[in-house]
């Protein structure tokens, strides 16, 4: 396919970009600068500069592609995650830039559209596993999300086939909260966000970035991109001290993470998620099937050796 990427220079954006070009897809990435355009042409690609707010330019870029991949998004630093004002740029990317880009891909006539979500959006549902009809929750930090979801509702609305990838808490190698966390790990400090017994589902960057991949032959639906095995959140923890070869002094904030009402409650909830449904429509399954393996991975290949 002819693939137009946005956000192909992020945490999950890079190796999507791989995984695409390793499959034989023909990829444009949208690239802000002239070190990402490079970045992304050493990978087989070509970069455009585009807003992604504009949709005159957005359907002029896409035009004679087959599908579209949004992954745009501007995360704050992981300790600014319970200020609010941290989120309103990837608010306004999910609301604003999410209809744009629906939009010009109408215009344009691509037929094919997988926008980025999150699986923090699911109810905290304790121990139970959840899978795509599990309900979801509203609060202040995923209207953003919910927004994204409605526009790509709104292409398939069009006759198109529209796609939703929930994708679990994102580790691995260029996720700056994962070196962050690793880096707290070597110090003796491990996170834990709400209920140690409650559930975090993660996945690798390299999964999700093949998961997208793969994703390009699904039909119209939801699918939760995360690890086989969500752990628990003590589990995390002690997987992240055990890959940072430390042991883990100071854990927390833990249940103090209520206090924060709803700027934490994305991380404080129990999701135990399912992958199933999207293994069980492409050929897709995950390399690292659970964070223990996942977390060892990554810090091998950031250099961190015993001692």
């Amino acid at each position: 396919m002819k693939v137009f990427l946005l956000g192909g220079t992020g945490a999950i954006g890079r190796p999507t970009l791989t995984a695409l070009i390793d499959a034989g897809h023909e990829v444009t990435a949208v690239a802000r600068s002239t070190d990402k355009a490079v970045a992304v042409e050493a990978e087989g690609a070509v970069a455009v500069e585009v807003s992604i707010f504009d949709r005159n330019e957005l359907a002029e870029a896409m035009a004679g592609h087959d599908a579209v991949v949004n992954l745009a998004t501007a995360m704050p630093p992981t300790w600014q995650f319970a200020r609010l004002g941290a989120w309103r740029p990837t608010e306004r990317i999910r609301r604003e830039g999410s209809a744009a880009v629906v939009d010009a891909a109408v215009s344009a006539g691509v037929r094919r559209l997988l926008q980025e979500s999150v699986v923090m959006l699911y109810q905290d549902q304790s121990s139970a596993w959840i899978d795509e009809t599990s309900p979801v929750d509203h609060y202040p930090t995923a209207v953003g999300n919910h927004a994204a979801e409605a526009s790509v509702r709104r292409f398939t609305a069009a006759g198109h086939v529209g796609i939703v990838l929930r994708f679990g808490l994102f580790y691995g190698p260029g996720a700056r909260h994962s070196e962050q966390f690793l880096a707290f790990a070597r110090r003796h400090v491990t996170p834990i966000i709400g209920n140690p017994d409650g559930y975090l589902s993660s996945i690798h960057v390299e999964d999700g970035g093949r998961a997208v991949a793969a994703a390009l032959d699904a039909p119209t639906g939801i699918y939760n991109v995360v690890d086989d095995e969500p752990l628990t959140k003590r589990a995390y923890a002690d997987a992240l001290a055990d890959a940072a070869h430390r042991a883990s002094w100071i854990r927390g904030p833990g249940r103090v993470a209520d206090l924060f009402g709803h700027r934490l409650t994305s991380l404080a909830r129990s999701v135990r998620v399912s992958n199933r449904h999207l293994r069980d429509t492409v050929a897709w399954r995950p390399e690292y099937p659970d964070a223990a393996v996942g977390w060892h991975a990554t810090a091998h290949s950031l250099g961190l050796n015993r001692g």
